[in-house]
């Protein structure tokens, strides 16, 4: 029973497993983390060029007429990898006064999954030669909740997180 005891103890075999199990949970979170955050910021880069591809349609006049939801429909179309976009997005877009400037909210208004009718915040279309202001909010579902980055980014409702893209342009005059 002694001997069987001690050749129990100078065994080596399954130490590799130790290791094994001890590394898997840093390597998987790792790996999650790093595809997430891939994704995010695919997400985001797609978000900015749907939003400038539209914004210079509206800087010369090739969305006719130009409303809240052609405006969404010109950013969907441009940016593909959005997944639901119509529903996902919310748009403000505000006139500016460059002499007077106001500040626009610093919080993002972005859609309320629990309240799918809710009104378009502020959506005012300008005129020639005005400074506007566009920000696009839109919401997006982790791969992987729970686990790594996912579990770190602040979430909006219905567990999304939210990606926001702002950018200021002025009305070219018509001819």
């Amino acid at each position: 029973m002694t001997m069987r005891l001690r050749s129990f103890r100078r065994s080596e075999d399954g130490s590799g497993t130790i290791e094994f199990v001890l590394f898997l949970p840093f390597f998987l979170a790792l790996f999650l983390s790093t595809f997430e955050l891939g994704m995010l910021m695919t997400r985001q880069v797609m978000l900015d060029r749907g939003v400038d591809m539209a914004v210079r349609q509206v800087r010369l006049g090739a969305i006719e007429p130009l409303t809240h939801d052609t405006l969404k429909e010109a950013i969907c179309g441009n940016a593909e990898i959005i997944p639901a976009c119509m529903r996902q997005l919310k748009i403000e877009m505000r006139r500016v006064d460059p002499r007077g400037w106001t500040d626009i909210p610093r919080a993002a208004d972005c859609v309320d999954r629990f309240n799918p009718a809710e009104p378009v915040t502020s959506f005012d279309i300008g005129t020639s030669n005005e400074l506007m202001v566009l920000r696009v909010c839109a919401l997006f579902d982790p791969y992987f909740p729970t686990s790594g980055l996912a579990s770190q980014v602040a979430r909006q409702n219905g567990g999304a997180y939210a990606l926001v893209s702002t950018t200021a342009f002025v009305i070219e005059p018509k001819s």
